[in-house]
């Protein structure tokens, strides 16, 4: 649905964006995550085909953007940061001016988008009277009018209050339940958790790495150890090289395991005289494998 080729993006000597290259399968949602300033938007934006990149390609359903444009941008759906709204008109006004510039969107469409994002009690309100939430949703609604393929959202809980950050996980997951290819930048990483399939991560500029959530999640190679005795279980697994940052976490401790494996550490915890409660494989979340993967050396 989405693919980039090795997409750069200067701004005289600073790179912004650099030989990026990455692909949205159809039917997924795929979170776009860095820190401020890592490219996200840059890239946003060299997608959409508002900036030129300075080397490299944007496709969209195959097509070259820059030499297709025509063809390809009607078929996206697209928020970048806050949507612009005309607060004085209601939500339904706001949605008959979009589609007036899209053309061909008829009324039973402006119904339909409207119940999608759940606002179709409050269609005939001013924009002025809507929460923050509200007025993204609405956002989306606009970019759903022409019934795109592809959906491209910056940052669409920016700003939002912990309400209006669950409205937006329901509506997105809605989104993908009927089917939408979605392609999202967020810095709201429990949200990115909840709802996407895979998520790529970008650095100044360059990507880190690209994976599926559940397979980041299950990658930290350590074990969670309860234990009668932590304290001297602590101690005596400080002394093992294989060990790696073992410590001591809400009364249990976490550890490597000898090659990795969880019935050898089972095994020499056993032959050590320390017969576990329980191990099991301990999942970070995917803020500590962001920040972990973004932290800049000292």
């Amino acid at each position: 649905m989405l693919a980039t080729h090795g997409l750069s993006k200067k701004y005289g000597a600073r790179a912004a964006v650099k030989d990026l290259t990455l692909e949205v399968e159809r039917g997924e949602i795929l979170g776009f995550l860095g820190p401020n300033g890592a490219g996200k938007t840059t890239t946003i934006r060299m997608a959409l085909g508002l900036i030129a990149p300075t080397a490299g390609r944007v496709e969209i359903l195959g097509r070259d953007v820059a030499r297709h444009r025509a063809q390809v941008l009607p078929r996206v759906g697209a928020l970048v940061e806050n949507p612009a709204l005309y607060l004085y008109m209601s939500g339904r006004d706001n949605l008959r001016a979009f589609a007036s510039v899209l053309g061909g969107v008829s009324r039973q469409r402006l119904d339909e988008v409207l119940q999608i994002v759940e606002l179709k009690d409050r269609q005939r309100d001013r924009v002025s009277s809507y929460s923050l939430g509200m007025k993204q949703r609405l956002g989306v609604a606009a970019a759903l009018l022409h019934q795109p393929e592809l959906l491209i959202l910056d940052e669409p809980a920016n700003g939002l209050d912990p309400a209006g950050i669950v409205e937006m996980r329901d509506l997105l997951r809605r989104l993908a339940a009927a089917g939408s290819t979605v392609f999202i930048s967020s810095h709201v990483l429990g949200e990115v958790q909840q709802i996407c399939d895979r998520v790529a991560i970008i650095n100044h500029g360059e990507l880190i790495r690209l994976a599926p959530v559940a397979e980041l999640l299950d990658a930290s190679g350590e074990f969670v150890v309860h234990s009668e005795r932590p304290e001297e279980l602590l101690k005596l697994l400080q002394a093992q090289r294989w060990a790696g940052n073992v410590r001591l976490h809400d009364g249990a401790v976490v550890t490597s395991a000898p090659g990795g494996r969880g019935r050898d550490l089972i095994k020499f915890l056993a032959e050590s005289g320390h017969w576990p409660e329980s191990v099991a494989p301990r999942q970070q979340n995917l803020e500590e494998i962001f920040l972990t993967l973004t932290e800049d050396p000292k």
